[in-house]
Formats: C-alpha cells, sequence, structure tokens
C-alpha cells in the first residue's frame, strides 16, 4: 500500500507542472486595439479605432495552429477623432449601429505561413454580413513577465477588405473625378493575452 502511495506521489510530482504551466491565456481588453484606414478624396487616408472590443482568444503553446480567436467589437465605439463623421460611420448610411450593434470574427483554421507568419482564416461579420477573410498575424511574441508577475503575449494580425462586400455602398462621386470614400479598408488588430503566474 505504502509502495502505491509513493509512486502515485512521484507521478503527481512529474506531472504536476505540465498541469501548472497549461493555465488558460486570458484576453486583456484593456490593451488590444482594432484600427482601420480607408482613403478619403483618393487624395489622403483617414485612420480610425474601435474602443471597445472583447473576445476570448485560445493560444496553445505546444501548437499555435491550434489556437483560436473569437472577437467582438462594439460598433458604436468607432473613433476618428471627428464628432460628426463618427455619427455619421454609426448612422444607416455606414454602419447603422443601431440595427447592427456588434462586429465579429470567429476563427475557424490558423496555418502556419513564410517568414514566420501565421495565417488566421475566419468569417467576419459587419453590417449584418458575413465574408471569410484571412488575417496575417505576426507573432505570437515569446511569453514576457510583466510587472505584476503575469505572463504575457502578443500579436499583430492584418488583413484588407472591401466594404462594399459587407453592404456599407454609401459615396458620392466627386466633379473632377474619383469618390468621397474609397472602397478598400485595411484593418490592424492589436492583441495582449495574458495568465497569471501558476
Amino acid at each position: 500500500m505504502r509502495r502505491r502511495v509513493l509512486l502515485a506521489a512521484a507521478v503527481l510530482c512529474l506531472v504536476a507542472p505540465g498541469l501548472l504551466s497549461a493555465a488558460p491565456w486570458e484576453f486583456d481588453p484593456a490593451h488590444t486595439g482594432v484600427h482601420f484606414k480607408v482613403r478619403h478624396l483618393m487624395i489622403s487616408s483617414v485612420r480610425g479605432e474601435f474602443e471597445k472590443v472583447s473576445g476570448k482568444i485560445v493560444y496553445d503553446e505546444a501548437d499555435v495552429t491550434k489556437s483560436s480567436a473569437d472577437i467582438t467589437i462594439d460598433a458604436a465605439s468607432v473613433n476618428t477623432r471627428v464628432t460628426k463623421r463618427d455619427e455619421d460611420l454609426r448612422s444607416p448610411n455606414f454602419l447603422d449601429v443601431a440595427k447592427y450593434p456588434a462586429i465579429t470574427f470567429r476563427s475557424k483554421r490558423v496555418e502556419k505561413g513564410g517568414n514566420g507568419m501565421l495565417k488566421m482564416t475566419g468569417d467576419l461579420t459587419i453590417h449584418g454580413v458575413t465574408k471569410e477573410v484571412v488575417l496575417n498575424v505576426e507573432g505570437p511574441t515569446p511569453a514576457i513577465k510583466d510587472p505584476w508577475g503575469n505572463f504575457r503575449v502578443g500579436g499583430q494580425a492584418t488583413t484588407k477588405i472591401s466594404r462594399k462586400d459587407f453592404g456599407l455602398v454609401w459615396n458620392e462621386a466627386m466633379e473632377t473625378g474619383g469618390v468621397v470614400v474609397g472602397d478598400e479598408v485595411e484593418i490592424t488588430i492589436d492583441v495582449e493575452i495574458y495568465k497569471k503566474p501558476a
């Protein structure tokens, strides 16, 4: 009986470090940002962000291709630093946040790309329209220990979409040619996750 107890204790000692290192990573919305850029009058670019982001990131340290992302963005939190423009973006002309309050991204698979990059494929829903998009992911970074003893990992994802694909079709033609708002939207997502020490 004593031999069995000692054997069980020895096995627990060997397995315990692996169990402790398997602590879940938590999504840090305070250090996560969703930014976008779109052409204005075909001569410059307008940049903006969404200030309220929530979600869940599953980060598999052993096999990063088994990781996943489930992100929800508060569409009304759009901020381009111009009040009237932000009100227009929230209106039925664009995001129609009263009818479509959330923008979501749900990953479906992660694959290794070139130069240490990852490709995360998933469903992006904007304005009630869902399209498959591919995020080019730089990272994840090596884990670091923050001043409070937590471990942190970061990454950046980028993609380009056509706003018209999501039903955001408002525009105005200019007398000199071209349009007021460009079709292509560049999106950058900076993500930070953390876990408490075992």
